[in-house]
């Protein structure tokens, strides 16, 4: 979701809100006009730390300075928007399972169902210095952490089943204690005790969703993510992409259908085509050459 547009020059075009980043009333209009087009959600993409590496350019750009948390943001448009799913980006890099559990599952009541995680890791030395706790870790290191991170958080979802809470005033019980799942997880990089302060979301869990393409981001996706969101250049790229990543759920006791694949695409709308490449050279001719 970028308001002014998923462009470097996108905020200098006379028709963009120059502020769309950090203006909860663009990201607002922008939310409720993707619902009336009947877009099945909202991604948000994130990271901790602004490109200082490249000030010169980073001065000229809206998209990798400033902008809001992700489930700040999302929870504000939960209660603005009524069908449209909602998804944020979260490392299990800078995170803790529990907190992170509790937070999706807080947006996902809050939005009646409609809560989704992006699961990512992270290497960005500039996002490192923001940590000091956290050293950086091999590529291998992070995917094994970020698979017993999504362990933790899924079991914690799983914490209360669905009809726990019984509420009965007469009976004075307020949830059956049969119905409350007390985790107990123990490995490599968590120990993780639980339940969940949060009930059961109201479609189970909320939609676990990932970007990743190298090898072991692509095993990652076909062991946990429900939606995986990638951009191949060649329609050649992304069927062998799509082929390769469904060809891997059987292992892990899935069905092709149980993961969706949505290709990212740049499109550049026209009443014709001579009117969208237009459209498209006037933005590119925005774009600064320290950019």
């Amino acid at each position: 979701m970028y308001p002014a547009g998923h462009h470097v020059a996108a905020w200098r075009h006379p028709d963009t809100a120059a502020d769309a980043t950090t203006s909860l009333r663009q990201r607002v209009a922008f939310a409720q006009a993707a619902e009336r087009a009947k877009f099945d959600l909202i991604f948000l993409a994130d990271g901790v730390a602004a490109h200082t590496d490249d000030l010169k350019s980073l001065s000229r750009t809206d998209e990798w300075a400033v902008g809001f948390e992700p489930l700040t943001l999302l929870s504000a448009l939960a209660v603005v928007t009524e069908r449209i799913g909602l998804v944020a980006t979260a490392s299990t890099t800078f995170n803790e399972p529990f907190n992170l559990a509790r937070k999706f599952a807080s947006l996902d009541q809050i939005s009646a169902g409609r809560a989704g995680w992006n699961l990512v890791t992270s290497s960005n030395p500039l996002e490192l210095e923001n940590f000091g706790n956290i050293s950086q870790f091999a590529h291998q290191d992070r995917y094994a952490r970020a698979e017993e991170f999504a362990d933790v958080v899924l079991g914690l979802w799983n914490s209360w089943e669905d009809d726990a809470f019984l509420r009965d005033k007469d009976s004075g019980l307020f949830f059956d204690r049969e119905k409350l799942h007390i985790l107990g997880y123990r490995g490599r990089h968590f120990r993780v005790r639980g339940p969940l302060t949060v009930s059961r979301s109201p479609q189970g869990h909320p939609v676990v969703v990932q970007a990743g393409s190298s090898e072991a981001g692509k095993e990652l996706a076909a062991r946990t993510a429900e939606v995986v969101f990638t951009a191949q250049r060649t329609l050649p790229e992304a069927q062998s992409f799509y082929a390769d990543l469904k060809g891997r759920l059987e292992k892990y006791g899935r069905h092709p259908d149980d993961l969706k694949i949505m290709p990212g695409v740049f499109p550049v709308v026209g009443r014709s085509e001579a009117e969208a490449r237009e459209k498209f050279e006037q933005i590119q001719s925005l774009i600064h050459p320290d950019v």
